[in-house]
């Protein structure tokens, strides 16, 4: 078995490059629904061609780097074809557009952005999930924007800026742990390190959001009225219905597994559709010729399938659209073709040959940290996996942060400020695509937007500039003895 040079390891990723950037060009936005996936397996076939022709790698070690991606992602991918459940029956049931009535109610269009942005940031702490939160609060809050007439774009990086907040820094969040464990750092201690680098990007966001939210011109009250009495004479909104949402929090806060906490949500969402959307119920399934085939049907057709309703108005049509578990499969299957690609670069070693280019350019405290945050984002476009782009670079660069005396803590913060936050910004990543599915917004359309996720790694990089409260230890000191000097 061989070593593959600089050179090699770079084919597979100018093949991955080459047959996105004509998908991008052919397809435009609907790269993801097809495109992505054969340069993702073209780039995986060439990696494995390269490896066991030239570098003589057995073919099994693909196999078993490929199933071990799998295994580590397969409760990702059922969490996301329960949130694709989920926002169906919460649609239909009345839950979301009760959701959206109260907050157009509430909150004031100009404030809209900045509440948003942290309510997505609050509920992700609470639940420790990105995913969570967009394909709930994320998804209501962009319903409710987009009738206020605020653009899509800036909803969407709201959103998803919010829900990455809390998702990087909640102790809950699988990120955070493995961040933590990977570095060989308390998790607590951690989390409050992370809070230097975090709370400017939290002023940040803040600040732009509050000013663009006061720039953007929004539709006037009597078109808010409008929509609103749309949305009462589609959906029977009643604030008891807000109960579920507070009982899927409560079911959070007690640390119910995500997989359970989502199912139960939309199985309540289903059942609660038939008592308080009778007549959206009887459009699902109109030829039921009884009442048990009438509630199978619906409950199955809510959960797994693609449901429209005719309302006579166009607005509340695409509001009562809803996909169901099967709306996410093709997400499901662009994740099957990253964790393949991802797999086959890991068995061959291409990647850490690559990634070893960078670490000779760690000379002070900037470069290092650079350096780690170039490393996370490139591991998150080409491995396309927010794991993998933490677990790799946080095995690199472990002894590296070390034996040039710095403290454990230093090297987790940076895997959160870079692969956590940036994963939801490469189109092809398993992050950005579950998060442009779920809310229907393409990746490139929220990007400019989503300010948290890239103002954050350029926080990181400038706090190491400044050598703004940089934990050091002993150079060589075993990293279970180190001590938080903050």
């Amino acid at each position: 078995m061989k070593k593959p040079s600089f050179a090699l390891s770079l084919v597979p990723v100018v093949v991955l490059i080459v047959i996105l950037v004509i998908g991008v060009y052919v397809f435009g936005e609907d790269v993801t629904s097809g495109p992505s996936q054969i340069a993702l397996v073209s780039a995986a076939v060439v990696t494995c061609l390269i490896g066991v022709y030239i570098l003589k790698i057995p073919w099994a070690k693909f196999e078993e780097s490929i199933g071990e991606n799998l295994n580590k992602t397969g409760s990702a991918i059922y969490i996301l074809l329960l949130i694709g459940s989920l926002t169906s029956t919460w649609m239909l049931s009345g839950i979301v557009p009760t959701m959206i009535y109260y907050g157009l109610m509430v909150i004031h269009p100009k404030v809209f952005l900045l509440v948003t942005f942290l309510l997505c940031a609050i509920v992700s702490l609470l639940a420790g999930s990105s995913w969570t939160t967009v394909g709930t609060i994320g998804v209501a809050m962009l319903s409710a924007g987009t009738i206020i007439g605020l653009p899509v774009g800036w909803l969407a990086g709201a959103i998803i800026s919010g829900a990455y907040l809390g998702d990087k820094v909640s102790p809950l969040s699988d990120t955070t742990n493995l961040s933590a464990s990977v570095a060989g750092v308390n998790l607590y201690k951690h989390v409050k390190y992370m809070t230097i680098t975090t709370i400017p990007a939290l002023a940040i966001c803040v600040i732009v959001y509050t000013i663009i939210g006061f720039v953007i011109p929004v539709s006037s009250s009597v078109e808010i009225g409008t929509q609103m009495t749309a949305l009462k004479g589609t959906f029977n909104i009643s604030i008891w219905l807000l109960l579920i949402p507070c009982a899927t929090i409560f079911m959070i806060i007690k640390k119910v597994p995500p997989f359970m906490t989502l199912f139960i949500s939309a199985l309540i969402g289903a059942l609660v559709a038939f008592w308080a959307q009778p007549h959206i119920i009887s459009q699902i399934a109109p030829d039921s010729a009884s009442s048990f085939h009438l509630f199978s049907v619906s409950v199955l057709k809510m959960l797994s399938s693609p449901v429209s309703i005719e309302t006579g108005d166009a607005l509340m049509n695409s509001l009562t659209s809803t996909g169901g578990m099967e709306g996410m499969v093709n997400t499901v299957w662009i994740i099957i073709c990253v964790i393949s690609f991802g797999g086959a670069l890991n068995a061959s070693g291409m990647i850490r040959v690559i990634t070893e280019k960078m670490i000779r350019f760690m000379k002070s405290t900037t470069s290092l940290v650079a350096s780690t945050v170039c490393t996370c984002i490139f591991c998150n476009i080409i491995l396309a996996d927010q794991y993998m782009a933490i677990l790799l670079p946080g095995k690199m660069f472990a002894d590296t942060y070390r034996k040039k005396g710095y403290a454990p803590e230093l090297l987790s913060r940076t895997l959160e400020d870079s692969a956590t936050v940036s994963s939801v910004l490469v189109p092809w990543n398993t992050c950005a695509v579950a998060q442009a599915s779920v809310l229907g917004v393409a990746t490139m359309t929220y990007f400019p937007y989503a300010i948290f996720c890239f103002i954050t790694p350029v926080i990181a990089i400038i706090i190491a500039a400044l050598n703004y409260k940089i934990n050091r230890i002993p150079a060589e000191e075993p990293l279970e003895t180190v001590t938080n000097t903050i």
